[in-house]
């Protein structure tokens, strides 16, 4: 396991306030509460490692299957629906979405290998992500991969607690499945919109992974 470069800042901020507070705690309080300041101790080591957790970039096997779509994320898979899609196709597609917790491994991965021909960042609300809204009007990025098997598009969502979308990309790059294209800080959602004919393989609430679970496989090429 190694911890992602987008966590270096805040990680580095948290040990000094880990620190600080038990210094100080050791400092003023052990003489008359001991049990105090090992209580203080317990509790601020336990938000450090989970801050650093947050960071972490497992070591895994990626899928990699030409006719797969593969997840963008770890997380919950919360919808699976037909959508008519205003921002790109404007036509009948079908969204699986998938929730990240705090706890789970925030990178997000490309789902195929093909060229970028869409990249938009739009500002937006900070809505919880699993409000039905918060895919049209929070915060996001939006990113079209095409290959010859069609075009599908992926929208990293801001939610209540995540305020920072990272994207590496931009249009013209050809990105290879699996491999990483951006982060989202501290939970919130990815919507994948596909084309009808594709075969989902997902099931509502089920867990999955970025990089490895098959999220839907094509019927044929374009």
């Amino acid at each position: 396991m190694t911890i992602h470069h987008e966590g270096y800042r805040t990680i580095g901020i948290a040990s000094l306030l880990f620190g600080l507070i038990n210094v100080l705690s050791f400092a003023f309080l052990s003489g008359a509460v001991l049990w105090l300041s090992i209580a203080i101790f317990i509790i601020t080591l336990i938000l450090l490692l989970f801050i650093i957790s947050f960071f972490r970039i497992p070591h895994r096997t990626l899928t990699i299957q030409d006719n797969a779509i593969v997840c963008p994320a770890d997380g919950k898979v919360v919808v699976i629906e037909e959508i008519t899609d205003t921002e790109y196709f404007k036509d009948k597609r079908i969204q699986v979405s998938i929730f990240m917790s705090p706890a789970n491994v925030h990178v997000n991965r490309n789902p195929m290998s093909g060229e970028i021909v869409y990249n938009q960042y739009h500002k937006g609300k900070y809505l919880v992500a699993w409000h039905p809204k918060s895919s049209t009007e929070n915060e996001r990025w939006s990113v079209v991969v095409r290959n010859g098997y069609g075009e599908v598009l992926y929208k990293q969502i801001a939610g209540a607690l995540a305020k920072r979308i990272c994207n590496y990309t931009k249009v013209g790059d050809k990105v290879q499945q699996g491999a990483e294209y951006g982060f989202i800080k501290f939970g919130s959602r990815v919507d994948v919109i596909l084309p009808l004919h594709t075969n989902i393989k997902v099931k509502l609430n089920q867990q999955v992974q970025g990089g490895v679970t098959v999220l839907a496989t094509w019927t044929f090429n374009i």
